[in-house]
């Protein structure tokens, strides 16, 4: 059984008013919990956890020191094209929207792996617009070949591949991959997706199953925070996490937290809005459903919200993010969405000391294991 046949055993509506009618003595009952179930999720995402925010807090710093001691894994994204074949209605790049595209060619992905290699950052995200014809597979694997004797670790956020694909890039050095379905709202899916390839719901959906297939040793998993009600979003995101979890046990899995952002080209306003108090409930409730995920704050936040958030649960965080492809090579294009966290990374890192963390600047569950990387760096260092 695929997991949209169990995303169809669930009314969206029925699982929103389940949330909405928990009470305070079932909060309570899900924080004394050691691994809260589902429904006990449904309590922590409540309207009704809101008062003992300070109590989700608390219990989820804990359990994020006792999993993950204090360091903070840092990572970069590396922006490959912007030409996109879809009209996503939130997304700079949609493809309705007039602007001058661009795709890396060899000389500039190198220039552009050389760049972020002069920085302390060793695990790379590659990003890229869903443009299968232009930026597939084989580009893939070469950018991957071009980056990893300066990186330990490269990850790909991209459109959705086929399995076999993705064995290809995993034999080529390919770490993780982050899917993110952006809504599990199926009915309203279409109304931000009218076009192009991830107007697929259910290819989309069962990515992250052809990944595990595959054997990517990283999944990451995610909704775009704005679009729907985001408890409702994080349950479904957490039923697709515990479905992931029992079919491919060996795998690692992240979720993200990416909130709406401005874009370049006509807006898009969020249906929902998401103050910082939900998003840190957010963060808090996913900690203790799962204290073993690793849970990603990106330069969307603003550097107020990061600096305070990280500790309560987050184990990963990007820093001096660019969202347009040859931005760190100073190569000039659009960006996808802007930022909201413009600080260095050298300034993120000295915060995080400062808070009495360590900052790591490859993958944090690589971090004490011996591996091949000292011969990765050699290049780097010879920049």
């Amino acid at each position: 059984m695929h997991f949209h046949n169990l995303l169809n055993q669930w009314d969206w509506d029925e699982v929103s008013q389940q949330i909405k009618a928990q009470t305070h003595a079932q909060v309570i009952d899900a924080l004394n919990q050691n691994r809260p179930s589902l429904n006990h999720l449904m309590a922590l995402l409540s309207p009704a956890a809101q008062p003992l925010l300070e109590n989700l807090a608390r219990k989820s710093y804990h359990l994020t020191r006792q999993r993950f001691g204090k360091v903070i894994h840092l990572y970069i994204p590396i922006y490959l094209s912007s030409y996109c074949e879809n009209n996503c209605v939130y997304c700079g790049f949609k493809v309705s929207n007039s602007m001058k595209r661009k795709c890396l060619n060899k000389q500039e992905l190198l220039d552009e792996g050389l760049a972020v290699a002069r920085t302390p950052f060793k695990h790379v995200l590659l990003v890229s617009g869903e443009a299968g014809k232009k930026v597939g597979c084989d580009y893939y694997l070469e950018a991957i070949e071009m980056f990893t004797p300066y990186f330990s670790q490269i990850s790909l956020e991209v459109q959705p591949l086929q399995s076999y694909e993705y064995e290809k890039l995993v034999h080529k050095g390919l770490h993780g991959v982050f899917i993110y379905q952006e809504t599990y709202h199926q009915k309203h899916y279409p109304l931000y997706h009218p076009r192009g390839p991830k107007s697929d719901f259910a290819f989309r959906l069962e990515t992250p199953e052809r990944l595990g297939k595959a054997g990517v040793r990283k999944i990451g998993l995610g909704t775009l925070i704005g679009l729907e009600d985001w408890r409702t979003e994080a349950f479904f995101t957490a039923l697709h996490l515990s479905y992931l979890r029992k079919k491919f046990w060996k795998t690692n899995y992240s979720v993200s937290f990416p909130r709406l952002r401005p874009i370049d080209g006509p807006g898009f306003q969020p249906r929902f809005t998401t103050q910082e108090r939900d998003l840190t409930q957010l963060i808090c409730a996913y900690r203790l459903f799962d204290p073993d995920l690793e849970l990603s704050l990106s330069t969307r936040e603003s550097a107020n919200f990061r600096d305070n958030a990280f500790p309560l649960g987050i184990t990963a965080m990007s820093a001096g993010s660019k969202t347009n492809p040859g931005a760190y090579a100073q190569q000039d294009s659009l960006q996808q969405f802007s930022i909201n966290d413009e600080r260095s990374p050298e300034q993120i890192a000295q915060m995080i000391q400062s808070k009495g963390f360590e900052p790591i600047w490859k993958d944090w569950s690589l971090f004490l294991q011996q591996n091949n990387s000292d011969n990765a760096l050699k290049p780097t260092q010879s920049i």
